[in-house]
């Protein structure tokens, strides 16, 4: 079989189609940053759409990235609902004020306009980005959905306690989050990207149950921002990086198109890729997964691509034992850390491993 572009291998592997080899895109997102010929902060990335789009562009040119999915950090949307975000020069911004502090307060929550604020400079980096990366990387922006908007923006624990004790509050506010993320999604598509990756992080056994999941994002509110997204036309993805993820749920009740999922090897339970394969979950989605992200900062070249090529060989072997011709992006398990001390030239070691172990 002939070498494909990363783009042509995205869309193959999307559709299960036969592939030259198992695409590979480490989500290396803010650490694309260091690819800029002048020096570039964490915080000034995370606040120049102009800067952030061209710095993924840059990844997409260095690494041949067939996937390039637009994160910037968790905290965008709850910054627009008043929260308090920390943007320090090298860290990831997060936010160290909540807006809830008694149950009055989930009723204050308002749906802002989506076109403006820190969801607005995502918008515009999205619809730079666009036309530079058009036919060479699949474009999948990356929105916080509604569970984790409110949690962000309220506190996790707060919002967590108030869902047991007085849960009607909490729905309001969930609805607002929702008509937060489903404007988003609508902006988004018309910015030009092709995917949409919903960050759903509480559908896991760690957290919530498929009943408490369920009531508190899965049933409605999530499945209202995935028909938004398929309104749309583009495609529809989820990242769960949390361990022991809702994979019925999430894959095959959502009927997602791509799936980007971490492995805990110590956590029992938590699925491999074999596993993950062989119960079907790559029966109709692409799965991406699942290399320890701290290996990029922490590991040599030599480790990382002794993984890639472990990993590669696992899904190859599921893959040929279900009849699938692709279906499985070689990925982390979440960011790459975007950290100054991360390894660019581990991210080149695995797109070099797979080129090797990942020929099919």
């Amino acid at each position: 079989m002939k070498e494909m572009t990363p783009y042509e291998r995205a869309i193959a592997s999307i559709q299960n189609e036969p592939v030259d080899e198992l695409a590979a895109s480490p989500l290396a997102l803010g650490l694309c940053r260091r690819l800029m010929p002048q020096k570039v902060t964490y915080k000034d990335w995370a606040s120049d759409p102009k800067l952030a789009a061209e710095s993924f562009t840059k990844g997409v040119e260095q690494w041949k990235l067939p996937f390039t999915v637009t994160l910037i950090d968790l905290s965008i949307t709850a910054a627009d609902l008043g929260a308090h975000v920390r943007m320090d020069t090298e860290n990831t911004p997060f936010v160290d004020g909540h807006i809830i502090h008694s149950m009055e307060d989930y009723e204050k929550i308002q749906c802002p306009d989506v076109t403006q604020g820190r969801i607005g400079k995502l918008i515009e980096m999205n619809r730079l980005l666009a036309p530079k990366i058009k036919g060479k990387s699949f474009h999948i922006a990356f929105m916080e959905g509604p569970l984790l908007t409110l949690t962000q923006a309220g506190g996790a624990e707060q919002v967590f306690m108030d869902m047991f004790t007085d849960p009607a509050p909490v729905h309001k506010a969930l609805s607002e989050t929702t008509k937060l993320c489903t404007a988003g999604v609508q902006k988004m598509a018309e910015a030009g990207v092709e995917g949409m990756c919903w960050d759903y992080l509480w559908a896991n056994y760690s957290c919530l149950g498929d009943p408490e999941y369920g009531e508190f994002e899965g049933d409605k509110y999530a499945k209202a921002c995935n028909e938004a997204t398929r309104a749309t036309g583009i495609g529809l993805g989820i990242h769960n990086c949390a361990d022991l993820p809702h994979l019925d749920t999430q894959i095959k009740q959502f009927g997602v198109d791509m799936y980007s999922m971490a492995y805990y090897p110590l956590i029992p339970g938590s699925p491999t890729a074999t596993e993950t394969i062989e119960k079907g979950y790559c029966d109709k989605c692409l799965v991406m997964g699942n290399i320890d992200p701290q290996l990029f900062i922490r590991g040599s070249v030599e480790q990382i691509t002794a993984t890639t090529k472990d990993l590669c060989q696992e899904a190859k072997t599921a893959l040929c034992k279900k009849g699938l011709n692709s279906r499985y992006c070689i990925s982390s398990g979440c960011e790459v850390p975007p950290d100054l001390e991360t390894k660019l030239e581990n991210v080149q070691a695995v797109m070099d491993a797979t080129h090797q172990y990942g020929r099919m």
